[in-house]
């Protein structure tokens, strides 16, 4: 049994330089303002570097030989170099928004058009789970970028100024403070894997949920209809408490942190201490040597080390495999690509076979879709019709790919459909739900989502076939204005322009679930005989008896049992088809109503 955590297992897996690429392309033409920042970044790094030689001056050439003036003069000269390191840090923030605010632009340019390559809700997650990945997982990219290049590039300018400056003037304390140095960075390179793996399967943990969740609440009908909430909430359950461990395990490996920094940062400066007296009295150094040596480790090394392991170990794990979740989304797989080498070989009006269909939402629940064989030869049209919650959605759903079948095989053009590139899957194959989808935009970007070679005059073409064109006049022509989600029109124009949306698309097969619920009877009729004229195998999950009695076949669920035929076939061997039509002829059933089950009255209804 497949369970809801397999839904999400079938995103292929990327490679980290996918991520890697993905990130170049979105800093490209960024490489000026890298330099500016870079260049600010030196002049940030002189304190660094002159700050301990400073104090180790205003000790030994001051206050040690009773030269006060010469003292402070020495602490104002560390002072005036104070300020001008400060003059750099502001112009590396003032410049921070040249690169990322442009990087965030570019990433999620790259995303929505990866997005939209795989057709509405990105893959296996609904539209809302896609926005919230996207949002989220870019915010993430830019705040790390940010947050880098302010503090690793400090870090790095910071530690090589201290490293230099210790060098120039306590050479005899570098053997104390370089061998625990590099222990520290070879220690933290060995944990740095394991931080990665384990921030990985976090995000994962938290998709994973979010995907749980989400199919259960898109699924509720089905779910209450099979008496599976209590399988449903136990997967869910079993979701957060995998999310809670992965994070409790990534907390664990984080605290490996401290000892790096214990390492690199503490046990140099337990040895200055312990060894800096007897130097002292050797005479192999002075006093103001030690307070440098002492003021590079305080002010440079140890607040180094502790932003590489906070910063690196924590926000650069984050961006490594941010970029990798986000890559998945935004670099589309070549057709046929590796672990997808399926492909559809009909041309672009394939045939649909299903063979042992099966599904059900938990082992002990009733299967929704049970053992079912059709074949849809290219063109057909079909009217998928069934009381509510009997498994229309789901089958659907199935047939996109948007489910997993956990016994038998659906076939497109010849190829599984879980073996298709999902590329490929979503240029043949177009579904469009009940509740239709539309961004903010030109209503040209809206029409030619999934037809972005089209011109004007096809998007206009298909806008008044299936009867929207009222509604783009309206709206000003294709240059008007959208807004987010389409807020300012109702949703039966929602549904007319993702009819068109998809009615100008090269899919070779259509899938309509309730997709003209919002419609008037003579609205719907003019846009599924437009569909039919298009061309190609059209699904209707009827909304309307009528239309059912507009197809060509009828696909009857009910149960355990799902008879296929003409309606004047059904309506001769079915009693549930005959008690449907006539109730609807006879008008017990109003328009946009569901159907009546076997056993309710004629004025209940299932659709």
């Amino acid at each position: 049994m497949i369970t809801l955590r397999d839904k999400v297992t079938g995103d292929r897996p990327r490679s980290p330089r996918s991520g890697r690429r993905l990130y170049r392309r979105a800093l490209s033409g960024r490489g000026r303002a890298v330099l500016v920042l870079v260049a600010w970044s030196l002049v940030e790094g002189v304190p660094g570097f002159l700050s301990g030689h400073l104090l180790g001056l205003a000790v030994d050439r001051g206050f040690a030989v009773g030269r006060i003036a010469a003292g402070i003069a020495w602490l104002a000269a560390f002072g005036a170099v104070a300020v001008f390191g400060a003059l750099g840090s502001r112009q590396v923030f003032a410049g921070l928004g040249t690169v990322v605010e442009p990087l965030r632009d570019a990433l999620v340019t790259a995303v929505v058009r990866g997005v939209l390559s795989r057709g509405s809700g990105g893959g296996r997650l609904p539209e809302g789970a896609v926005v919230a990945r996207l949002t989220r997982h870019v915010e993430v990219v830019r705040d790390v970028t940010g947050g880098l290049l302010v503090q690793a590039r400090s870090l790095v300018v910071t530690a090589v100024a201290a490293v230099v400056g210790l060098l120039a003037t306590a050479r005899d304390l570098v053997w104390f403070v370089v061998p625990p140095l590099l222990l520290a960075l070879g220690l933290f390179v060995v944990l740095l894997p394991s931080l990665v793996r384990r921030q990985q399967k976090v995000v994962l943990a938290d998709e994973s949920a979010a995907e749980a969740a989400a199919s259960v609440l898109t699924g509720m009908r089905d779910v209450v209809a099979c008496g599976a909430q209590r399988q449903a909430a136990e997967e869910i359950i079993a979701e957060v408490d995998a999310q809670e461990r992965t994070a409790v395990r990534l907390a664990v490996a984080s605290a490996f942190r401290v000892v790096v920094v214990a390492v690199g940062g503490y046990l140099p400066l337990a040895l200055v201490l312990v060894a800096a007296p007897g130097l002292v009295a050797a005479g192999r150094m002075s006093p103001g040597a030690v307070v440098a040596a002492v003021a590079y480790l305080t002010t440079g090394v140890q607040p180094a080390l502790r932003s590489l392991v906070q910063v690196v170990g924590s926000a650069a794990v984050r961006l490594v495999v941010t970029l990798r979740r986000l890559a998945e989304v935004s670099v589309p797989d070549p057709v046929g690509g590796a672990g997808n080498s399926g492909m559809v070989r009909s041309g672009p009006r394939p045939d649909v076979t299903i063979r042992g269909l099966t599904f059900q939402w938990g082992p002990r629940a009733q299967p929704v879709v049970r053992a079912l064989d059709l074949d849809l030869p290219a063109g057909d049209h079909l009217a998928v019709v069934g009381p509510s919650g009997i498994g229309k959605s789901t089958l659907v759903r199935l047939m996109t790919g948007l489910l997993p079948a956990q016994r038998g095989e659906i076939r497109v053009g010849g190829a599984r459909v879980d073996e298709v590139s999902e590329v490929e899957l979503r240029r043949v194959v177009a579904l469009i739900p009940q509740e239709a989808y539309v961004f903010g935009g030109t209503v040209r970007e809206n029409l030619a989502m999934l037809a972005v070679d089209a011109d004007d005059a096809a998007l206009l073409r298909s806008a008044d076939e299936v009867g929207a064109l009222s509604i783009v006049d309206c709206l000003g022509g294709l240059d008007g204005i959208l807004d987010h989600g389409g807020a300012s029109l109702s949703a039966g124009e929602r549904q007319l322009l993702a009819l068109a949306r998809v009615h100008a698309s090269a899919a070779g097969v259509v899938i309509l679930d309730e997709a003209t619920s919002h419609l008037d009877p003579l609205a719907e009729a003019r846009a599924e005989e437009a569909f039919v004229r298009r061309g190609g195998t059209l699904v209707v999950v009827a909304h309307r008896l009528s239309s059912a009695m507009r197809a060509r076949r009828v696909l009857l669920l009910d149960g355990d049992r799902a008879l296929l035929g003409r309606h004047d076939e059904l309506r001769a061997s079915s009693p549930l088809y005959a008690q449907l039509v006539d109730a609807w002829r006879a008008g017990a059933v109003e328009p946009g109503q569901d159907v009546p089950s076997a056993s309710a009255t004629p004025s209940a209804s299932p659709f």
